[in-house]
């Protein structure tokens, strides 16, 4: 039986300026299609299928203003993609083009509500990026598992899903409108995917009308969800650069060049709202004998460790650096040399008695020398802060090592044995 052959007769034809990843490209205004070869049979039926699918959707006021002209439609269409394109193009801002993107479906879908959710993978749940309509200040905080509801659902299989009575579809899942206070009707979901990985799903809610959800607005709403995977895809790739220009690949700590930054800030903060803040420098004492001994690789995994640790036993608002080879700098905001020197023994206690790279095996100790200077009472520059902390350290570090020390005082009398528990 011959192969029936499709020959597609095109008015006007463009393609949207996908870029490569990404699902398809647009066709607009087929005009009409010719079938060379004998009738396939199961196309047919498919075909009348959908077309019975579409006269089944329940009858609710359509949004879509449908005394458009199919011509002016189409322009607008056209002028959608030139429009997302350049926002791309032009601008590695993700909020310019999901804007973008939010004013293009109210304008030719006009759905009562829409959101855009994107994934978060470790907790493998969807949460809100944007919702536009009513009620949608309440989803603010809410998350959705992966396989939970339509929404769950399409992220799980990457598959568009189109539910014209809610009612009657067992995946719908009722909880979002009882915090929403809304009625869902129907739904269109369509993932938003960047090659085969799904970052999130664009939902419609209460879109379909008498005339359905044609395939007209369904190819708009996909090619739509492709230029918002291509813009998050961008703003990750953006965000990744960043955290490599910032951070030190050994610790995972901010870098000494986004301390100099970071510094500066916290300067001008301080001396806008009179606060105070310190400085903690901490250097190992004899890491290189644990180079020499265990070897260099064995080395940075001690530096991950410590930094990692360090990370833990501090605020949010601290910043942790490595500053360079075996040098740390904690960045205390807010913070007086009292409360500073608290910190700086505490941190001087967990290293020295930690064990660490237990789970090569090693069970290695090491002691730091730690030195403390303070805004505005030791200096007011972020020169002499630096060179002020990193004097107190090197005092530790030239005469007994396993200490701390602070800027115009001195190396620090070891707590006694309760203080230091209580400092713990």
């Amino acid at each position: 039986m011959a192969t029936p052959v499709l020959r597609v007769c095109c008015v006007g034809f463009w393609e949207a300026p996908i870029l490569a990843g990404t699902r398809r490209s647009v066709a607009i205004r087929v005009r009409r299609v010719r079938c060379q070869g004998p009738p396939d049979k199961n196309l047919q039926n498919r075909v009348q299928s959908s077309v019975e699918e579409v006269k089944q959707f329940p009858v609710v006021e359509r949004r879509r203003n449908t005394a458009v002209p199919s011509e002016q439609r189409e322009a607008g269409e056209i002028a959608v993609f030139q429009e997302l394109g350049k926002a791309l193009t032009s601008s590695l801002q993700l909020d310019q083009v999901l804007r973008t993107i939010m004013e293009k479906i109210d304008e030719f879908l006009r759905p009562d509500n829409w959101s855009l959710l994107l994934l978060d993978e470790a907790k493998q749940e969807l949460y809100f990026e944007l919702a536009v309509g009513k009620a949608s200040h309440a989803l603010k905080d809410v998350r959705i598992k992966v396989g939970q509801g339509i929404a769950g659902w399409v992220a799980q299989h990457g598959e568009v899903v189109v539910v014209a009575d809610t009612s009657k579809d067992t995946r719908f899942f009722g909880k979002v409108d009882e915090k929403t206070k809304m009625e869902t009707q129907s739904i269109v979901a369509v993932p938003v995917k960047f090659r085969d990985t799904c970052l999130g799903v664009i939902e419609l809610i209460n879109c379909l009308g008498p005339d359905g959800f044609d395939q007209r607005d369904l190819k708009l709403l996909e090619a739509l969800s492709d230029f918002a995977a291509i813009a998050l895809e961008n703003a990750r790739h953006v965000k990744r650069i960043h955290e490599l220009t910032i951070t030190d690949d050994c610790t995972t700590l901010y870098n000494a060049r986004h301390m100099g930054f970071i510094l500066e800030t916290e300067i001008y903060r301080s001396q806008r709202y009179n606060y105070e803040f310190s400085i903690v420098f901490i250097d190992l004492d004899h890491f290189k004998m644990v180079n020499d001994t265990h070897g260099h690789l064995m080395g940075s995994r001690l530096l991950a460790e410590i930094g990692s640790a360090m990370k833990v036993h501090c605020r949010l608002i601290d910043f942790a650096f490595r500053y360079g080879g075996d040098e740390f700098v904690i960045l205390l905001p807010q913070t007086s040399k009292d409360n500073a020197l608290n910190v700086a023994r505490r941190l001087h206690q967990l290293i020295r008695e930690s064990v660490w790279l237990k789970a090569e095996g090693l069970n290695v100790r090491v002691t730091p020398s730690v030195g403390v200077a303070s805004y505005p009472v030791d200096s007011k520059t972020k020169e002499g802060l630096l060179h002020l902390a990193d004097e107190a350290m090197y005092l530790v570090k030239n005469t007994n090592r396993d200490s701390v020390a602070a800027a115009n005082i001195g190396i620090l009398p070891p707590l006694p044995a309760a203080s230091a528990e209580s400092a713990g």
